[in-house]
């Protein structure tokens, strides 16, 4: 069906010009609220395929509301100047989009909306109104959807009903009960949201409640016996109109062709520069005019390019130089030849200050005819004062791995600030934190990516192969979004006082420790590994020879297509899932599933687990040694994993299996050297006691408390016997049960995992709840909590979000709902080891101590110490790890130590 997109330009237009930072181009015109629609539109144009479409905006004037009530919008204060001026360059830049553009005199956008929406629906139309308001919900059906760009928000029928608890058909009547704000629209005095809903799903509709207002007590009852005579008047303010004479129809509203030289004008003046540059991109005589008429700067040793400075001459450096020490914070990053932070050198510095002046300090850019620059050694040694000084403030956006650059050079970055990458993380955990993202977001703003300046795949050249003039664009961009982000995360953490410590005392400090922990790195036993290597080799040579045996052919064990054909097709074995083709799965979860009965797929699993840890670790570990240091140089990296959990890679040091025989001999390859020893220190059970904080659970807390064997001590509880009949099977019993509830497992689960009937299982968990009631208290409330913010925390306040919690799909809520529970445990978790890392840290440097910190996996830290600091450190971990926070129950940590990782653990 052609597809009719109705946006809300008005509402659109009030929510950019808040949203959006103070924008200005060099006349220090406004343009925020211009950019903010017009970046709403854009993506509009990809995400809607619409047949028809136009951008309705109020008209200018009273309507046929004002009539009725003349206090509508009468608290309104006048329109913002700032605001204001944006709307005429605006609706010209709407209409050389080619956007039909509506403002009907005497009309409220809204009700322009409702009437074309039920034009279009009644003729067969599928509709989109794109728009914040919520009022527009009331027009939804099975053609009507609403959608809110802003927030990537989709309603239909089943979600509108599921947001607001009642269906579009009775949104009126809701409106008309809890009122609106916005409009001057006064509703039943105390009846909010939850009130309204259980009114009308208790009496079905406004008139009903009418009806039985008589019904009703307390004090809101009251109240809506006083509202009585209002009530029709406010459902016919609320009452979106949708039969209004318009003359104009869905028909009249095909898209038309764009006027480029009005964008080029427009973009031009409004100082849109990558929008402009696309414009300018076509054959247009106006566009290539416009193109060539950039006159090269007179002085080259310090020119613009895009509006920021490039830095060619001593002078021009000293300038800037003086500028970053005047100003009260700067931002500052790094341009450079690899992603390896560790083998990574340096080809550019940009910086940014307030003022909005940014530049590119270019050291080493080789393209045949590149100008001449300042070389490394001169700019580093002009900046490293200011590089290494406290007192100058700086902000970057990922700033471990420009530390790790400067530190290459042996300069030591320091009056850290803020990192942007960070603080998105602590506010927003669960969505992407890359410059691009956080400009787009946060800024309204494209940045210039990459990829148009270096191109892709193969044909990618380095970033010392790019020309200066986009190189300093693209560069001095980047510091440029960075200070402006930060002042914009800045304000948003000064309101969020919990976030706000979460990141200054846990994140930022621990992005310190883990640049020294990846500086420190850690020692491997190659030959070791080599030998380990091959006894893996000659083992998966087995297997495969059992497999083939199995099959009663031979095939490769690493051909999905081959292995599909032996188990669905020559064996017959039951088709467990199937892949987005159509075809049967052969991944790790089917062949979990389908082990449990045949021995082919235990074989295959058996294979799989010993080729991960020939390929990724015993061949690859001696291939990552650093030549300069001698060392293996894992990445931690802090804005990944939505619950704080650090993240490794290249290598990744976190999935190494320690229940496994082959797993262990790989830990086993991490060694101290002469001299020194490995000391691993990790929390002991460290969810379950978050659990019994959290839950206050007062048996829980008691175990904990007198120090008893918290597995033993629910087996007895469970089994009905005392801690001391307590025998293996049942104490393995109730570790799973302790560790399977933390994680959400159901009956079903508990049945499978220890290979007992569902009902068996159901009547532990049952007896399990009867003995920890505030267990079953604790998941009750997170769930709800969950359920009404869109979020838990951990007991330090990391939000933890959870965007399936309201999802229409059972078992993607049911998956939110066992991650609500689990996440502030996880979270904590976390956090603890942070903060254990960042003490642990800070008093080896205060004791000067040698002994060093080299991994964190976990609930764990890795150290590497000299023989004489053994007995020290055995002693002082412990202490430090337990006192890093106050729970109702006591932290514990436990130590050990050995030659390698292994023994130590």
């Amino acid at each position: 069906m052609p597809t009719l997109l109705l946006v809300d330009g008005s509402s659109y237009l009030f929510r950019a010009f808040h949203a959006m930072p103070d924008l200005r181009n060099a006349a220090g015109e406004p343009t925020g609220a211009v950019y903010g629609v017009l970046n709403m539109l854009r993506r509009l144009d990809a995400d809607v395929q619409a047949d028809y479409r136009a951008c309705v905006f109020d008209a200018k004037g009273k309507t046929f509301r004002d009539e009725w009530f003349p206090e509508y919008k009468s608290h309104r204060p006048p329109m913002p100047e700032d605001l204001a001026v944006q709307i005429a360059p605006l609706h010209e830049a709407i209409v050389a989009r080619g956007w039909p553009l509506l403002m009907v005199d005497g009309v409220e956008a809204d009700d322009v909306i409702g009437t074309l929406a039920r034009q279009a629906s009644a003729a067969g139309m599928d509709v989109v109104i794109s728009t914040g308001d919520k009022d527009l919900t009331q027009l939804v059906d099975e053609r009507v959807r609403w959608v809110n760009t802003m927030s990537n928000e989709v309603l239909d029928p089943a979600g509108v009903e599921e947001k607001f608890g009642v269906p579009p058909e009775r949104i009126i009547d809701y409106l008309a009960l809890v009122g609106d704000t916005v409009d001057n629209i006064p509703g039943v005095e105390k009846c909010g949201p939850k009130t309204a809903v259980k009114w009308l799903t208790q009496f079905g509709s406004l008139d009903e409640i009418v009806a039985h207002a008589d019904e009703i007590g307390g004090k809101v009852g009251e109240n809506l016996r006083k509202h009585l005579d209002f009530l029709p008047l406010g459902r016919k303010l609320v009452t979106v109109a949708t039969d209004l004479d318009l003359g104009v129809g869905p028909a009249d509203l095909a898209p038309r062709e764009q006027d480029r030289d009005k964008l080029i004008d427009l973009f031009s003046h409004l100082e849109f520069k990558t929008w402009l540059r696309e414009v300018q991109s076509g054959d247009n005589p106006k566009a290539v005019e416009a193109a060539a008429g950039e006159d090269p700067p007179a002085d080259p040793a310090s020119h613009r390019s895009g509006g920021y400075d490039t830095v060619l001459t001593r002078d021009a450096l000293d300038a800037w130089i003086a500028r970053l020490e005047a100003a009260p914070i700067a931002a500052f990053d790094t341009e450079t030849t690899s992603l390896d932070p560790m083998a990574a050198t340096l080809v550019g510095l940009s910086f940014a200050v307030p003022d909005g002046g940014a530049a590119y300090v270019p050291v080493a850019h080789t393209y045949a005819g590149a100008p001449e620059q300042l070389g490394i050694d001169a700019v580093l040694a002009a900046l490293k004062p200011w590089l290494e000084s406290d007192r100058y403030k700086k902000v970057g956006q990922n700033l471990k791995y420009d530390m790790h650059v400067l530190a290459n050079y042996d300069v030591t970055l320091g009056g850290i600030a803020d990192d942007t990458l960070l603080a998105s993380y602590v506010i927003e955990s669960d969505k992407s934190h890359d410059m691009d993202s956080l400009a787009r977001r946060h800024l309204g703003l494209e940045t210039i990516p990459y990829t148009a300046i270096c191109g892709k795949g193969a044909k990618q050249i380095g970033f010392n192969e790019v020309a200066l003039e986009q190189a300093s664009e693209y560069a001095a961009e980047d510091a440029d979004i960075t200070l402006r982000l930060q002042q914009c995360f800045e304000k948003q953490l000064a309101r969020e006082e919990r976030l706000r410590a979460l990141y200054k005392e846990v994140e930022l400090p621990a992005m310190a420790v883990l640049f020294e922990m990846e500086r420190n790195g850690v020692l491997i036993d190659d030959f070791l590994l080599a030998q380990h290597s091959q006894e893996l080799g000659r083992r998966m040579a087995e297997l495969e020879t059992e497999a083939h045996k199995l099959a009663g052919q031979p095939f490769n064990l690493n051909s999905p297509k081959q292995l599909g054909e032996i188990l669905f097709g020559k064996l017959e074995l039951p088709v467990v899932k199937k892949t987005a083709t159509g075809q049967p799965s052969t991944d790790e979860e089917v062949l979990q599933k389908l082990a449990e009965d045949y021995p082919l797929p235990k074989c295959l699993l058996d294979y799989r687990g010993l080729a991960k840890l020939k390929n990724t670790y015993a061949d690859k570990l001696p291939l990552m040694v650093n030549p300069k240091t001698g060392r293996v140089h894992t990445s931690f990296s802090q804005a990944v994993a939505v619950t704080g959990r650090l993240a490794s890679s290249d290598p990744n040091l976190q999935n190494i299996p320690i229940r496994t025989e082959e797993g262990r001999r790989i830990r086993a390859a991490f060694i101290a050297p002469k001299g020194h020893r490995i000391v691993s220190a990790d929390y002991s059970q460290i969810e379950l006691r978050i659990m019994a904080h959290l839950s206050g659970d007062k048996r829980l807390l008691q175990a904990f408390a007198e120090g008893e064997d918290v597995h033993r001590a629910t087996a007895a509880e469970i089994f009905g016997v005392t801690p001391l009949e307590v025998d293996k099977e049942q104490r393995r019993y109730a570790k799973v049960i302790n560790f399977g509830l933390i994680y959400g497992m159901s009956a079903h689960g508990l049945a499978k995992n220890l290979g007992i009937e569902r009902s068996a299982a159901a009547s532990y968990i049952d007896r399990y709840f009867a003995r920890y009631p505030g267990v079953a208290d604790y998941m009750a409330r997170t769930r709800a909590e969950a359920a009404d913010k869109g979020y838990v925390e951990t007991v330090f306040g990391r939000r933890l979000h959870l965007p399936d919690i309201h999802a229409r799909q059972a078992g993607r809520r049911q998956a939110a709902e066992r991650a609500a529970i689990n996440a502030p445990m996880q979270g904590t978790a976390a956090d603890l080891i942070k903060k254990a890392m960042i003490a642990v840290s800070a008093w080896l440097k205060q004791e000067q101590l040698k002994s060093k910190l080299i991994l964190q996996v976990h609930d764990e830290l890795v150290l590497e110490v000299p023989d004489a600091e053994l007995a020290t450190v055995r002693e002082q971990l412990p202490r430090l790890m337990a006192g890093v926070a106050k729970l109702d129950v006591p932290l514990v940590a436990e130590v050990g130590d050995g030659v390698n990782w292994d023994e130590a653990h």
